[in-house]
């Protein structure tokens, strides 16, 4: 895969501030990935993303956009990416449809907007006012805007906040899909299902610095404990024991007890993405 982002000693402070929001980031971002951008709240994710969307210009450091400084992108570069921001903005006022219709125009090419506000479940509510949505209703309806003109590179913050878990998992499979086209995508999110579930590569930030990065495979690997833990019927009592998972195969005593007790349950000592969260960040995510 060739790099589509490369940042290079990303610096930015707003004019308020005495310091530095983001300290020198460094990443590259490869075409056709699923990009996972994580930290606690105030580690300078947003304000990154604001950056890579052009909504910010006063940064120093480097962002080659398909081997191009993108300073040098004028407007056609929003020909290329959609944008769902965590906060849904639309004009209540105005029926979903009369919604999507004005912010398609404002693209050189579109998607078939209808059929995607059907496929998540909002087909019974095209003609009503946006004003009159839910919470939930209002995210899936950014998610079709984000999607609008059929963009290239989606930057998605907060994706799935607050939606049910069936809405959730469409808007998910749609996002899988994108990526299938070869196309790229950042997250920023606090939902650590949606980062097993999408991402194939992750940075944590902390502090406006660039902390680890890796798959979240590998990364539950390394923090993960190498042990199995069985759960098993001793009489009345549910009981359990723990084994190394190295060599497990030829450890005596395992073997017995799964040869003579009932079991219950037996999983490996994973650590899940909220851990890794906190022993990354030092921080818990809600």
């Amino acid at each position: 895969m060739s790099v589509l982002f490369k940042v290079n000693n990303l610096k930015f402070c707003y004019p308020k501030n005495d310091a530095d929001t983001l300290k020198g980031i460094s990443f590259d971002v490869e075409a056709g990935k699923i990009f996972g951008l994580l930290g606690p709240s105030g580690a300078g994710k947003s304000t990154t993303q604001k950056i890579l969307i052009k909504l910010l210009t006063d940064y120093r450091g480097e962002i080659i956009y398909r081997d191009r400084n993108l300073r040098t992108y004028d407007k056609s570069y929003y020909e290329e990416i959609g944008v769902g921001f965590e906060m849904p903005v639309h004009f209540n006022k105005l029926t979903a449809r009369e919604n999507m219709k004005y912010f398609a125009s404002l693209y050189q090419k579109n998607i078939d907007y209808l059929a995607l506000m059907k496929r998540l479940n909002l087909d019974d509510a095209i003609d009503t006012e946006v004003g009159k949505y839910s919470k939930g209703m209002k995210v899936r309806l950014n998610f079709v805007r984000a999607m609008l003109n059929d963009p290239c590179v989606l930057f998605l913050d907060e994706p799935t906040a607050g939606i049910d878990p069936a809405n959730a998992r469409i808007i998910k499979d749609v996002i899988l899909e994108f990526k299938k086209q070869g196309r790229t995508v950042f997250i920023s999110t606090h939902l650590m299902s949606d980062v097993e579930q999408l991402c194939d590569e992750v940075i944590f930030m902390t502090a406006g610095r660039v902390g680890e990065k890796a798959r979240p495979r590998d990364l539950k690997i390394k923090y993960g404990k190498r042990r199995v833990t069985v759960e098993y019927h001793k009489g009345s009592e549910l009981s359990h024991q723990e084994f190394p998972l190295d060599g497990l195969g030829r450890n005596s005593s395992f073997l017995d007890l799964i040869g003579r007790t009932e079991i219950e349950t037996i999983h490996s000592g994973e650590t899940s993405m909220e851990e890794i969260f906190i022993q990354v960040t030092g921080e818990n995510h809600e």
